[in-house]
């Protein structure tokens, strides 16, 4: 069985998204019930040379419309980095699923040897799209997703697997949806 670049970047993208807005509902509900400042869950980082929780989300948002869009050939949307609640960083991961939405198979297909250039730290790193997709983009995408998870986890929140993989349940109304 052979899967497609779409079915490779768009699907898990949005659904891990998905859950990425499940879990930060979670650490919001977990703020109001414990009567803590959001802004403490918002800016906490697990490390000080580490990124808060709202510049982890913002990466990933970032990182899943901009590796799409290099993908089909288009520039990334600008996605503004000023989010300081829950609500906002919950606007800005689902506004990222909107956009991803508007792919369609036909624009991510086939790009597998398709040459992306990406700007990193002052270089120009040059890849092949299907190495572009594996070794980058879905790679530093769950960093982000994953780290947002260990801080709210860390402050308490009960968060486990299910919360960052979904249930089948979960899967089954996303793929049903898409």
């Amino acid at each position: 069985m052979n899967i497609s670049m779409y079915q490779a970047s768009i699907l898990p993208l949005m659904h891990s998204l998905s859950n990425l807005v499940h879990i930060l509902e979670k650490g919001q509900a977990y703020a109001e019930a414990k009567n803590i400042e959001p802004e403490a869950l918002i800016n906490f980082r697990l490390y000080p040379d580490m990124f808060p929780l709202k510049k982890q989300v913002y990466f990933a948002s970032y990182i899943s419309t901009k590796g799409a869009a290099k993908l089909a050939g288009l520039e990334p949307p600008i996605i503004e980095d000023n989010q300081t609640s829950f609500v906002e960083l919950i606007d800005m991961t689902n506004n990222s699923i909107s956009y991803l939405k508007t792919f369609k198979p036909e624009q991510i297909d086939g790009r597998e040897s398709k040459t992306i250039e990406v700007n990193f730290r002052g270089n120009t790193l040059t890849f092949e799209g299907l190495s572009y997709l594996m070794y980058v983009t879905i790679p530093d995408f769950y960093f982000h997703v994953i780290t947002t998870y260990d801080i709210l986890r860390h402050c308490g929140v009960e968060v486990g697997k299910t919360d960052f993989l979904g249930t089948k349940e979960s899967l089954d109304n996303f793929l049903a949806r898409t």
